[in-house]
């Protein structure tokens, strides 16, 4: 039966632990970015390109338009010439007031002067310009990822500090009811060690309520299910800091130097004259010849040139007006870059400031520690009270903590500045 027992035990803890999940803090940043809905966007603008692209390609291909009027006018045109004096019997006809008219046009573009090719090149600069704004506003992503995963480990190192304090205090009581049964110590003395004790799992469930919260927020972000049981991998302390920036503000803005760039060509394009050939059957009366006022086929056919040479008129504001959002972009960068090596040197120094509060926190331990055995040796003597001990000991334990967060907000400054610098 102790057998059975024993294997139904160990067989429920090795599938506890099994069953526990560990994530990484990269694992998270990459899901989240892939799950977040302004990820589709990439497929929409990508379409958008490609219909638009398509649509511009058949500019190439013949035009074909079929027109029909119908038109009463109060004078033909006749010519004014009188024959009736001379005595002669001629007859010159005349066009008829109500006039018809149906026509089958094609026409085939030759060259439009790189119009439609310089379009083409807009569309994808435009479509690059968008997917590089979806990649700045993703990345803000990674912030938030970077903050709720942080969160998630200063609370573990928070319960892992609040287990070692109930340690020493059930080892203070421990001493406490050896006393007590002694008659060295009193109930009060235990009372207060058992209130401190409470307080100790008061905070614990603060704190797993508070992970709690964390965990959900970051399921929703990443689209996995986390639970209590969920581990966080802690990230590697590498405090190698790159000063290069390559954030995706800086490709945002090249690209957007690009479109305006290629877009400097369409107005070059446009202004250029476009050559075709067309050729145009139609039916009406009269037909090609005026005179005849009878209903007729007629077709005519031909090469023809458009040139629009009003579009001179602005093409040299329009240039200075690119050259200006052109200069506009090249300022948002020069701010972009000052703001962000501001950040960088604060992100730095809060670096510096961490480690060296580390360091001054082992020294702290170390001397409250030794504070805490001096008071514990006392108070088994006697010599001091029971106040004594709980207050050290929760004074150590409180400088353990404030290590403890030193050294989260330690790391947390490493990768603050890594995402700074998007490294």
């Amino acid at each position: 039966m102790k057998k059975y027992v024993l294997i139904t035990i160990l067989s429920a803890l090795f599938q506890s632990l099994f069953s526990q999940t560990t994530i990484t803090l990269e694992d998270c940043k990459q899901r989240a970015v892939d799950n977040y809905p302004l990820i589709r966007q990439y497929d929409l603008i990508s379409l958008s390109k490609d219909f638009t692209i398509s649509n511009l390609s058949k500019s190439y291909l013949p035009q074909i338009s079929l027109n029909g009027q119908a038109t009463y006018q109060t004078e033909v045109t006749k010519l004014p010439i009188d024959f009736s004096s001379l005595n002669i019997p001629i007859n010159i006809p005349s066009m008829s007031k109500d006039q018809y008219k149906a026509t089958l046009e094609a026409s085939q573009l030759l060259w439009d002067g790189g119009t439609i090719k310089a379009q083409k090149e807009v569309t994808k600069a435009n479509a690059e310009v968008g997917n590089k704004k979806v990649e700045v506003e993703l990345y803000t992503v990674k912030d938030k990822i970077n903050e709720l995963y942080f969160g998630i480990l200063t609370i573990d190192e928070q319960l892992k500090l609040f287990d070692l304090n109930e340690s020493d205090m059930k080892t203070n009581r421990a001493i406490t009811e050896s006393m007590l049964r002694n008659g060295i110590a009193m109930q009060s003395d235990l009372d207060q060690i058992d209130v401190e004790l409470l307080n100790i799992d008061q905070k614990r469930t603060e704190q797993k309520s508070l992970r709690t919260a964390y965990l959900k927020m970051l399921s929703l972000f990443i689209h996995q299910d986390l639970n209590d049981s969920t581990l966080l991998e802690k990230p590697q302390d590498e405090a190698i800091l790159n000063e290069q920036i390559n954030r995706p503000e800086l490709s945002l803005y090249e690209s957007q130097r690009d479109y305006y760039t290629i877009y400097n060509k369409t107005i070059t394009a446009k202004n250029m004259p476009q050559i075709g050939l067309f050729a145009q059957g139609g039916y009406g009366r009269p037909g090609l010849n005026m005179l005849e006022d009878k209903f007729k086929f007629f077709a005519v056919g031909g090469i023809k040139l458009n040139w629009n040479i009003g579009n001179l008129y602005t093409k040299k504001n329009e240039k200075r007006l690119i050259n200006n959002n052109i200069t506009d972009i090249n300022i948002q960068q020069d701010v972009f870059m000052f703001n962000t090596n501001v950040q960088l040197t604060q992100a730095r120094e809060e670096i510096i400031k961490q480690k060296r509060l580390i360091e001054k926190d082992d020294q702290i331990i170390k001397l409250r520690e030794s504070v805490k055995n001096s008071t514990g040796s006392k108070y088994k003597n006697g010599i001091t009270q029971v106040n004594d001990l709980i207050r050290d000991t929760n004074s150590e334990s409180q400088a353990r903590q404030t290590k403890a967060l030193h050294q989260m907000q330690y790391l947390m400054s490493i990768y603050k500045y890594k995402h700074i610098s998007g490294n």
